[in-house]
Formats: structure tokens, sequence, C-alpha cells
């Protein structure tokens, strides 16, 4: 049986199961497209919320990262891990003792303003918008290699799935949804590392393979990271076990994503579909064993595909190469420049080149003749596809890949069976689409139920309301499925974590004040959250978007960080303008020493 039937039987049989719970789970109410009628039991909603965390960005784009950059990709294990214990510890069990359903409706009522629920709408659509066209930019990535198809229709194919599932169940069919998309994806992750560590360090768990000895290799059993770090510094790369990042832009950048996901409004949503705060508490403690499967397998999956990258095709002649190098040129994922006319692939680090770089090509990404262009302009002597742009001459490197693509091409570069190879492409279908989805209907409940039903139309029906959030889950779509297309980094994990900022700038010191600090008002919370997410966006698109020279950033951090700054200056606005207006009123005083109080929470309410 060939690779592409059992890829296709493999995600047709997940895909069957997904469409089945979502029409069986379909939403008919209101609070059962919010938060999914609040009975999901914790170990659910755990899992559930482990396979929304799970997003293109942890599944496929995380391992890829750390295949390419070592040690400085940490930053998202760190920050991203991190910010779940904060989020558990310091936000959920409050605002699920507060009742409030979505992020905008606890500023509105603890602020005591309509504005500042408005605020808190065009934060949550930034936030979402910017997180889910990272989502969508995997999905289009995960279904071209699936069909063979360009990015674009990839994006176009997934879009329609996402909003099928996601619009007709809302919440309670995202959720079951997400239950059996975790164990898609666990299973996914996990047997191919078990695999390949087999192979390569002779160890069952793939965690000890990776401090263990390297044993695929004629000559002595070597340590295994040793083995990584000889081939990356004989290649002209950094050690792989250090970072070349600087110490403030590592940290900055672990700080946003940690305090961005503590201000992540899909996240926090997930903790209103249990009963109250004692089954928060335990659906927590689910989803943290659930995420430390994938994020303790991950730095295994990308070091050895490091290996199994540069052991596979550096010095090889590309008529010899593997089938799969071909395959992924197709797609736009991997491209071949023979530089020096000798018919090897040559994979060459900064140190290598008197310019300091290893750029392929003066491009960002690979771009091709059109496809009615003579075939000698678009295939190669050696047989490989040929590029419209011009190659960088200035260094050696001749082998460019996307990132995101080595998950997906680790166990074909392994040559592991073709069953694996077919779970592990459901997996990563699972992935993009389960957070797409969540992010999907956080879009929709912040336009429909925080801007329509309580700001513009209060006396919108739940039918009216539940219409709404459908068609802006449509528009919401479109809008990310252009930008899937068109991202502001080919890296899926480095447009996710622009969302992350704009979380920690935004939400994070705003819902953290109104927890924990009855003095901070309705003044003070918009001005901080306007200046906050202000600046980060700012900052990004001036950087990011309009690609201003790297020598201007603020004390050398890269956007992907620069939330954590925006993030201390919602803070300082916050407190300075509270300090000189009014302070809440007393009740509402009263409100926030009352969600102090562990016992007495309230259900969920989507009103």
């Amino acid at each position: 049986m060939s690779q592409d039937t059992l890829n296709f039987i493999f995600i047709g049989l997940t895909f069957a199961v997904y469409v089945v719970i979502a029409v069986r789970s379909r939403a008919s109410s209101t609070k059962e497209y919010y938060t999914a009628g609040g009975g999901v039991s914790p170990f659910a909603n755990g899992m559930a919320t482990a396979a929304d965390w799970m997003s293109a960005a942890t599944f496929i784009s995380m391992a890829g990262g750390i295949a390419a950059s070592g040690y400085d990709a940490s930053r998202f294990l760190m920050g991203w891990t991190g910010g779940f214990v904060l989020l558990t510890v310091l936000m959920v069990p409050y605002l699920r003792k507060f009742g409030k359903a979505t992020v905008p409706d606890f500023l509105g009522d603890r602020y005591y303003s309509k504005l500042a629920r408005g605020v808190g709408v065009i934060c949550a659509i930034f936030i979402c918008m910017t997180y889910i066209m990272g989502q969508m930019n995997g999905v289009g990535v995960v279904f071209s290699q699936l069909f063979g198809i360009s990015l674009t229709k990839g994006v176009l194919i997934g879009g329609f799935i996402v909003f099928f599932y996601a619009g007709l169940g809302g919440m309670k069919g995202i959720t079951y949804t997400q239950v059996a998309q975790y164990c898609v994806m666990a299973f996914a992750y996990t047997i191919p590392a078990v695999f390949i560590a087999i192979a390569m360090t002779n160890n069952v768990i793939p965690q000890f393979g990776l401090i263990g000895e390297y044993t695929a290799g004629s000559g002595d059993p070597v340590p295994f990271l040793q083995k990584l770090d000889s081939l990356n510094t004989e290649l002209g790369f950094d050690r792989y076990t250090e970072g070349k990042m600087s110490t403030i832009d590592m940290f900055c950048v672990t700080a946003a994503l940690m305090f961005g996901t503590a201000g992540l409004p899909h996240v926090i949503v997930r903790f209103f579909t249990v009963k109250n705060v004692k089954a928060v508490r335990k659906s927590a403690c689910w989803t943290l064993l659930f995420i430390g499967v994938i994020y303790l397998t991950a730095p295994t999956i990308g070091a050895f595909a490091r290996v199994n990258l540069i052991e596979s095709l550096h010095q090889t002649p590309y008529k010899e190469a593997p089938a799969w190098l071909s395959d992924f040129e197709q797609t736009d994922q991997m491209a071949w420049v023979d530089k020096n006319g000798d018919g090897k692939i040559q994979y060459y680090g900064p140190a290598k080149s008197d310019s300091g770089k290893n750029s392929v090509f003066q491009a960002k990404k690979p771009i091709y003749p059109a496809d009615s262009a003579p075939l000698e302009q678009r295939i190669g002597v050696n047989g490989e596809r040929l590029l419209s742009v011009k190659a960088d001459m200035t260094n050696p490197n001749e082998l460019w890949f996307g990132k995101d693509i080595m998950v997906m091409a680790n166990p074909q570069m392994a040559g592991l069976p073709k069953w694996v190879i077919a779970l592990l492409m459901a997996g990563c279908i699972a992935a993009a689409l389960s957070t797409a989805a969540g992010l999907l209907l956080v879009l929709s409940t912040s336009i429909s139920h925080d801007l329509m039903k309580k700001i513009v139309k209060p006396n919108l029906s739940d039918k009216e309301e539940v219409r709404y959030a459908r068609i802006a889950s449509f528009v919401a779509l479109s809008i990310a499925a252009w930008f899937g297309i068109n991202p502001p980094s080919t890296f899926i994990a480095e447009t996710v974590a622009l969302a992350f900022g704009l979380a920690a700038s935004s939400f994070f010191p705003t819902l953290l004040m109104g927890i924990f600090s009855k003095r901070v008002n309705k003044e003070g919370a918009i001005a901080g959250m306007i200046c906050g997410i202000g600046f980060t966006i700012g900052y990004i698109i001036y950087f990011q978007f309009l690609d201003a020279p790297k020598d201007q950033l603020l004390l050398g951090i890269s956007p992907a960080g620069i939330g954590f700054v925006g993030m201390l200056i919602n803070f300082a606005v916050t407190f300075i303008v509270s300090a000189f207006t009014p302070p809440p009123p007393k009740e509402v005083q009263e409100m926030v020493e009352s969600i102090h109080i562990p016992s007495g929470a309230s259900e969920a309410s989507h009103h």
C-alpha cells in the first residue's frame, strides 16, 4: 500500500470521528455554544485544553525550531510551560469564581464600563487574529504536504474544515472533538520519537536517548549531545547546546510568552466548561500532565531531526538523495541551489562564509518560475526544482528548508514504517485544526456576545446571537486565511509568539490587577490596555511588517519579546492613572474581595 493511501486512510478515519462528534454535540443554546453547558468533566476538559494548547506552533513548529537553532528554541518550552502554571495559579480559579466566561465580559463588569469591555473586545480580536494566522499557516503547510498542493490551496481546504465544525458545534462540539484530537496527537508525537530513539540510541524512552549515547554510526558510541555539537561546529553552526541570542532578548521573549499565556482568552474560556472552582483546579492538573507528554518529547524530536537531516543530505549527490527531498521541493518546503556545480548538496552555517550568512538565495522564501515557463527554467540538470530568485553567492550553503516541516520530515528521514508516517500526518492536522477552532470560537464570541449583545444590541435573542457568532466566524476565518497565506513570518512559532506579546501587554496586567487590587479603576485599566497593546502593535508593525533595520531595535529586543516591555508599560500606566483618579465604587471593591474566597463559586455565566 502506498504512503499516500495510508495517509488518507488514517486522516479520513480521524476526520470522520471529528465530524460525527461535531454533529452529535451541536450547540443548541448560547450556553452550550460558549461554555459547553458548563458540565464537562475535569479529565475530559484537561485533555481538551491540552489539545487547544497543542497548536501548530507547538506540535509542528516548536520541534522544528529546536532542530534548527538548538538551545535558543528553549524559549518556547520555558515560556509556554511556565505561562500555563501562571495561568492556572493566578488567573483561572479567580476568573471562574467571578463567573464570566469571556475576558471582555470580566473587564466590563470588574471595571464597571462599556468602554473597558469594548477595549477588551478590540484586544481579543488583535490577539486571536494574530494567533490564528499562524495556525492557518500551519494548516496550509500540513494540507499542502498531504495533497502535494500549494500552500494557498492547503489553507483554503483547512479553513473550510475549521469553519464547519467550529461554527456548527460551538464550544460543546469543539470540546469533545478536541478530546479525540489530543489522543491522536499524543500517539502521533510519541510513537515516531520512540522508533527514532531506538534506531539512534538503542533507548526505548526518547528522553533517555537524548542524554544517552549515539549508537547509529559506524564508530564507537559517543554522547548524543556531543555528536550534535560536533556536527554543528563542523558545518559552521554554533554549538547545538549553546545559544547565540542575546541574554536580554532571550529573557524578554521567554517572559512575553509566559505572561502572554496567562492572558490568552481562548485558553481561559476552557475552564468555564467545568462545574466549579474545584473542578477547575483538577482540570488544570490534568492539562499540565497531558501537555507534559508533548513538551517533554519535543526536544528529542528536534534533536533527532537535526542529526537525520545532516546525515541524510550533506555532501549527498542530488540524484542519490532520498525521495522525500523531491516531495518537499514540490510543496515549497525545501530548496536546493547547486552553487558550485558539483551536483552535491552542501549544508553549511555562517562560520563557513566570509559574509557571516548562510542564506541560499536572495529572498525570505523560495520563489519559482510560473508553471507555463519552459521546462529548462523549471527543472535543473540534476532534476532539482529551479528557483526564479538569484542565488546568494556570498556563502557556500546550498540547502534551504522550512523549520515547520521538520516534524513531518523526521519519520521519512529516519526511514520509519509507512503507518507511523501516516499517524504523524493525522496528528499534525489535528494540532493545526484544534487550536484554530478554539481561537475562532473566541473571536466570534467577542464579536457576537461582548460587542453585539453587551454594547450594540442588548435585546439580541439567543438565536440571533449564535447567528452573529457564526457570521463573525466566517469573516474572521477569511481574514485569517489571507494572513495564513501571507504570514508576517515564515516560521509558525514566531508568528504565534507575536500573539503572546499582545496578550502579555494587554490582558495579563489588567486581569491580574483586576483580581488582586481593589484600588485599580476603570480609567487606569483602559489607559493601561491602550498604551500597552498600542506600543506593542506599533513595534511589531515597524520591525516585522515594515522591515525596519534591526540595529534600531530597543535594547536589541526582537518583536517577539517586546510584549514584555508593553506589559511593564501597562502596569505603570494603570497604577499611575488609578492613583490620580477616583477609586472604584464600594460594591466593585467588595466584589474583588469576594472572588478571593474559594467557596461559593457560581455557575459559569454567558450573559
